[in-house]
Order: C-alpha cells, then sequence, then structure tokens
C-alpha cells in the first residue's frame, strides 16, 4: 500500500479521537480548568432543578421532600404580583435593547471618525473606564445623585422639577437604571464594533470618497453593513438575556417603594428564596425564567438565519 493511500486511508472513531488527543494533549490540558469549572458551577447545580416540582424542606433533603408537580409554577402564574415582575422584566431589558444596545453602535461609529489617534485614545479609555467601577460603587454613586439633595435632582431642580428622592418615586426608577446603565457600558459595549469596523476595507472607503460620498454615507453604506454579521450575533445574543436583568443592580437600589416599577423576576427569585425561604416557589421562577430566557434565543436565533446570513448556530 502507497504512503497516499496510508495517509489517505479513514481511521476509525476511536482511533481518530485517540489520535487528535495525544496530538493536541497540550491544549486539552488547557481547556481542563475551563471545563471543570462549567461543570461544578453551571452544570452540576441543576440538579436542584428537582426543587421546582417538589415541597422543598432542608431538613429533608431533596430525596425525601414530597413531590408537588406542577403547584410551584401555578403557584407562581397565578400570584398577585405575576404581571408586574413580568411587565418589569420586560420593559427594562427592552429599553436596554432598544436604547442601549443602538447606542453602543452609534459610539462605535462616532469613535471610528475621530482622526487623532491621542484623541481617539483618550476618548476610548474615558469611555472604558466606568465599566471597571465595582457595582456597589456605581449604585452609592446612584443614589447620592438622585437624592434630594443630590447633584442630578439640584439640575432637574432647576429646569422646573419637584425636589425629591428620584429613588423613592416609582416612575423614575426605570430611566435611573437606563441611564447608569449607558453610562457604565457604553465604551466597553463597543469595543466589539470598533475591532469590527477595522477589518473594513480601506479600498471601499477610497472609492466611496472618489464618487463624493460623505461620513455619513460611508458610514451607512460601507460600515453599518461592514459589521452587520457581529451586530446580529450580538442581538441575538442581547434577546436571549431579556429575562435576564441585572438583579445585583436593582437589589442594590430598589426599596419597597419602588417594587412597583423595581421588581423584576431575578430579584423577585432572590426575595422568595432567601429572605422568605420558599427554595421550591423560587427554584421554579428561576427555571421558568431561564426556559422563556432559551426559547427568546433560539427564536431570535432562528429568524435572523432565516431572513439574513448571519446566526449563531
Amino acid at each position: 500500500m502507497s504512503t497516499n493511500a496510508i495517509a489517505n486511508k479513514e481511521l476509525k472513531p476511536n482511533a481518530s479521537w485517540k489520535h487528535d488527543f495525544l496530538m493536541n494533549r497540550h491544549l486539552y490540558l488547557l481547556a481542563l480548568p475551563v471545563v471543570l469549572y462549567f461543570l461544578i458551577f453551571n452544570y452540576l447545580p441543576m440538579g436542584g432543578l428537582i426543587m421546582a416540582f417538589q415541597d422543598y424542606a432542608p431538613t429533608k433533603g431533596i430525596l425525601d421532600s414530597q413531590w408537588v408537580g406542577l403547584k410551584n409554577f401555578i403557584d407562581f402564574f397565578t400570584a398577585p404580583d405575576f404581571f408586574r415582575i413580568l411587565r418589569n422584566t420586560f420593559v427594562i431589558s427592552l429599553l436596554s435593547l432598544t436604547i442601549g444596545f443602538p447606542l453602543t453602535i452609534v459610539f462605535a461609529l462616532l469613535v471610528n471618525e475621530i482622526t487623532s489617534n491621542i484623541f481617539k485614545r483618550t476618548v476610548q479609555t474615558i469611555s472604558y473606564l466606568p465599566y471597571f467601577i465595582p457595582i456597589v460603587v456605581v449604585c452609592g454613586l446612584v443614589i447620592d445623585f438622585v437624592s434630594s439633595n443630590g447633584a442630578i435632582t439640584n439640575i432637574l431642580v432647576g429646569l422646573g422639577f419637584e425636589r425629591q428622592n428620584l429613588l423613592l418615586n416609582p416612575k423614575y426608577f426605570w430611566w435611573i437604571n437606563l441611564t447608569s446603565e449607558i453610562w457604565q457600558g457604553l465604551g466597553y459595549g463597543s469595543i466589539i464594533y470598533i475591532a469590527a469596523i477595522t477589518n473594513v476595507n480601506p479600498e471601499l472607503y477610497e472609492a466611496a470618497y472618489i464618487d463624493g460620498a460623505g461620513r455619513f454615507q460611508r458610514a451607512w453604506h460601507i460600515t453599518i453593513p461592514g459589521i452587520m454579521p457581529i451586530i446580529i450575533v450580538m442581538l441575538i445574543l442581547r434577546c436571549g438575556l431579556i429575562m435576564t436583568v441585572g438583579y445585583d443592580k436593582i437589589l442594590l437600589l430598589y426599596n419597597a417603594n419602588i417594587y412597583a416599577t423595581a421588581d423584576v423576576i431575578s430579584t423577585y427569585v432572590v426575595r422568595m428564596g432567601i429572605n422568605r425561604m420558599q427554595y421550591s416557589y423560587a427554584t421554579a421562577v428561576g427555571l421558568f425564567n431561564s426556559l422563556v430566557g432559551t426559547t427568546l434565543f433560539l427564536v431570535s436565533n432562528a429568524l435572523a438565519r432565516k431572513y439574513t446570513e448571519s446566526s449563531i448556530m
């Protein structure tokens, strides 16, 4: 048998896997900590989802707790707070998706138009810094700025608004949360788009410039179509996270006075599970949240694959 015939001979599945493992054993070794991390902290805890179908008692454990079927889900769907927390979750997420998400793209386009490298790097650095501020510090700043004598409150009073603690008024919470999220994540969220813009063929800009296209026209007809695959992928991921609101910041900001607009599914789970120790009920709510998020991700990915050339899978 010739050398080429031996090289082209198909290996058995087991032999092929063993050969690949031996050839790339160092890469597998590097990947091992990551695999173990996800197994221990993401997959093994999923066994606790059994509690969603039980009347879980810590003294009895998962194996001996009473099975109640879908009772916890029914209790959640018929709870007085169901539509309120579902509405708050969707509204806060949709505000972030429809306002915050496009702003990161616009910011990346604006940064790309800066001709001075020194000024561009300065703008990028300043815009990235808020992302690395701990969320506790960010919430402390927000609480101080919107208090009765805070800087933002004083500005609003000068514009004719009533002096008050804005975090005690339910109608302001959505906008306070959105503004702080944009301030903290605008620069960092634009990094991937700025990187994608650098891969757009510069000859296209030169040809458009020769044809008389202005900056806005070049951005609209060249830059945006060039980064559209990245935009679609990021949009799909954001759609999958609609039900996952940043509960850590909300927990640090909200209070009983603004539950009407601030209470979301994730904070409701924390309150039910930890504060009231209704572990089975909280698990059922969390499972419902995850299933809806997964469904939104799959639907958005299917729509993107059907109507565009870009998708995640």
